[in-house]
């Protein structure tokens, strides 16, 4: 027994090294953080310098910056700013820190990391953004940290926390939203199935979802509207009636080849025909191929779709994308809590401009899940389903 304990110690200890290195080299690749500003570290940084007069922002800063996303990163990298004056530098090392702890909440999940949860990491890794939105003063890592400590809590039946983890994900980004409601309507239907009753798991997360309206009372809107009128903004944030099904075909390719492959090809690399070729997939499927006709996405912002125009014609990009998309919607088409999050996210991205990195969130969730052993789970409802870890 004390053999194994110390065999453990030693896989976790280099484990550990192993993740640590990574982030070693990261540094030292991304010139120690120090770098020249790029693309919307910019407009971002500007907005930060806003915040960095005082402690506290004034209700007109909070009413009247020009960015669409809430504003508690721009106020941390502010604050660091008035106490420090690190510039840059200290914004861009919040995000690498959080960025380090994501990858040790996912690969120590339980007590000593596990064959998943080794897995799970390796997968994050993969997530072509995942790594470089470590090194920026993006707002990306920043929410998708405190989205990960509300599932993190969640899963261990600690809501109040949680709640406090979504409210912080919220104010960080705006559709941060998603993942208290999709927690929120997982576990109301559950309990309507089995008796309708006051709890935590379903009151906790509808509360954290709810502090969106405290953001739209302050902007009257989504966003501050000094923000929302800049050429910039996409045009289906403009309207409220407005939105873009093309954008929520695209976000299930994405999450199609960042998750569902890398997933198969980590843990499974088996194909089971008569699962795949059921008569739910062949719905799913035909479904699908009427909205990629009618809804073709093939407008979009990144990688994927930067890969896709070596294709000679539009045809192949639609075929794949559709490909990838039916993936995702086998891969997901149980009614559990993963559904869930796929399900309002596609909502949430009707009124989203296309893009990659949007699906960084759910991959990170889904990998926590995945080293867990919880993302096929129908019900996570126990404490003790978590005691073993």
């Amino acid at each position: 027994m004390v053999g194994n304990g110390i065999q453990r110690h030693k896989k976790s200890l280099l484990f550990f090294l192993s993740i640590v290195v990574v982030y070693t080299v990261l540094f030292f690749v991304s010139n120690q953080l120090r770098f020249a500003p790029i693309w919307d570290e910019g407009h971002f940084w500007e907005t930060s310098k806003l915040f960095s007069h005082s402690l506290i922002p004034s209700m007109d800063t909070l009413k009247s910056y020009k960015e669409l996303n809430t504003p508690l990163p721009f106020i941390v990298f502010g604050v660091l700013e008035h106490l420090f004056n690190g510039g840059i530098f200290a914004g861009r090392l919040v995000n690498f820190v959080f960025s380090f702890a994501i990858a040790l909440l996912i690969g120590f999940s339980s007590k000593n990391p596990t064959r998943n949860s080794v897995l799970a990491v390796c997968g994050l890794m993969l997530f072509p953004y995942y790594l470089w939105l470590g090194t920026v003063i993006y707002t990306d890592i920043f929410a998708t940290f405190f989205v990960l400590l509300g599932v993190w809590f969640y899963t261990r039946s600690q809501h109040i926390i949680s709640c406090l983890a979504f409210i912080l994900a919220i104010a960080s980004r705006q559709y941060m939203l998603v993942f208290p409601v999709a927690i929120a309507s997982h576990e109301l239907i559950s309990f309507l199935k089995n008796g309708f009753r006051m709890s935590r798991r379903w009151i906790a997360p509808l509360i954290a979802a709810s502090s969106i309206f405290i953001w739209i009372w302050l902007f009257n809107g989504l966003a501050p509207s000094t923000a929302i009128s800049q050429q910039t903004t996409p045009d289906v944030q403009k309207s409220i009636s407005a939105f873009s099904l093309h954008s929520s075909l695209y976000f299930l390719a994405c999450m199609g080849i960042y998750f569902v492959i890398p997933e198969w090809m980590l843990f499974s690399r088996n194909l089971n025909k008569q699962n795949f070729f059921n008569r739910r997939n062949i719905y799913i499927a035909l479904v699908l191929l009427v909205l990629f006709v009618f809804f073709p996405p093939l407008e979009a912002h990144g990688i994927l779709i930067k890969l896709e125009g070596f294709l000679p014609n539009d045809f192949l990009r639609v075929v794949i994308f559709y490909c990838f998309a039916a993936l995702t919607c086998m891969r997901f088409s149980r009614i559990n809590l993963a559904f869930w999050l796929v399900f309002i996210h596609c909502g949430l991205m009707l009124k989203a401009y296309p893009w990659d990195k949007y699906t960084l969130p759910l991959v990170v969730v889904f990998w926590y899940l995945k080293s867990v052993d919880a993302l096929a789970k129908k019900d996570i409802k126990e404490p003790s389903f978590f005691d073993k870890l």
